[in-house]
């Protein structure tokens, strides 16, 4: 466990770049893609965490376009692809790119998902096949929110890639991985400095999300109340989940979630342009505040 943990650290480094444009599968957009996974390579992030429903597929052409960055799910749904398809795919990238890639596996939501039933046992069926076909625990990681979850991913895999936490929730998920395995919290970062406006892209982005127990329960266990949760979430509760404000508020947020025992932040640069939008300029601007 130490020794896939350590390695896998060390691939992805302390900052990474989460984002749903990457995974796009627009033939038009894909030099765009390319161009911009290339620019994130040196602008120094460490990872590239494909957003949305993301597979290998998706992560081929962006590993193929680099030289050095890791690339990863986040996530995989376990229900979109059987476990045998995954781990071909698996294998099919890492022997082209050995060590690039990097499985991040959900269990996804139940309104998203109509075959969605007893998803703990579902996950842990799927890694018990992946073993069967040769998938390296050392090279799948699991988006894991409660403690049952968290436990499986310090036992059968590299970490944690827990999304849409705060840094109190990072500090517990650290307690039940460990020291070992790798915890890389996804961090959503809005850069403005006007209040109103900073909280009003983030509520708008994370509306969607406040509809998904997965997400909401995870909020109520760790003291949110339903108020918080209610019209757009409470400022209290978008002040969490969000980096906002002028460069040294961003950077004093991104630095809590390490202090609270992430080994990696996948930073997601949210604006108000559409989701599948490239905020390179964004990009760009948080790389110098690292």
């Amino acid at each position: 466990m130490n020794e896939r943990a350590d390695t896998v650290k060390q691939q992805v480094g302390r900052y990474g770049i989460w984002s749903g444009g990457l995974r796009s599968e627009d033939p038009a957009r894909r030099g765009e893609r390319a161009e911009a996974a290339a620019e994130l390579e040196e602008l120094g992030y460490g990872a590239l965490w494909l957003g949305g429903n993301s597979t290998a597929g998706n992560a081929a052409p962006l590993i193929g376009a680099t030289s050095t960055i890791t690339v990863g799910t986040s996530i995989q749904s376990i229900w979109q692809l059987e476990a045998a398809d995954s781990a071909a795919a698996f294998a099919e990238l890492d022997s082209a790119h050995p060590g690039r890639f990097l499985l991040g596996l959900g269990v996804s939501h139940a309104r998203l998902t109509e075959q969605y039933r007893r998803p703990y046992s579902a996950l842990v069926a799927y890694l018990d096949a992946l073993d069967t076909a040769g998938v390296p625990a050392g090279r799948r990681v699991l988006a894991a929110l409660g403690p049952k979850t968290l436990e499986l991913a310090r036992d059968r895999a590299a970490g944690a890639i827990p999304y849409l936490v705060t840094a109190e929730h990072t500090a517990q998920a650290r307690e039940i991985l460990g020291d070992a395995p790798l915890l890389a919290p996804e961090l959503k970062v809005v850069l403005e400095t006007d209040p109103t406006r900073a909280r009003a892209t983030a509520r708008a982005y994370l509306a969607m999300y406040l509809t998904l127990p997965n997400y909401t329960n995870n909020f109520l266990r760790h003291g949110f109340t339903e108020a918080d949760i209610a019209n757009g979430g409470s400022d209290r509760l978008i002040d969490a989940v969000f980096a906002w404000g002028d460069d040294s508020r961003v950077q004093e947020r991104i630095a809590s979630f390490h202090e609270a025992g992430a080994d990696h932040v996948a930073l997601q640069v949210v604006t108000d342009a559409p989701q599948d939008t490239l905020p390179r300029e964004e990009w760009r601007r948080l790389a110098t505040l690292l």
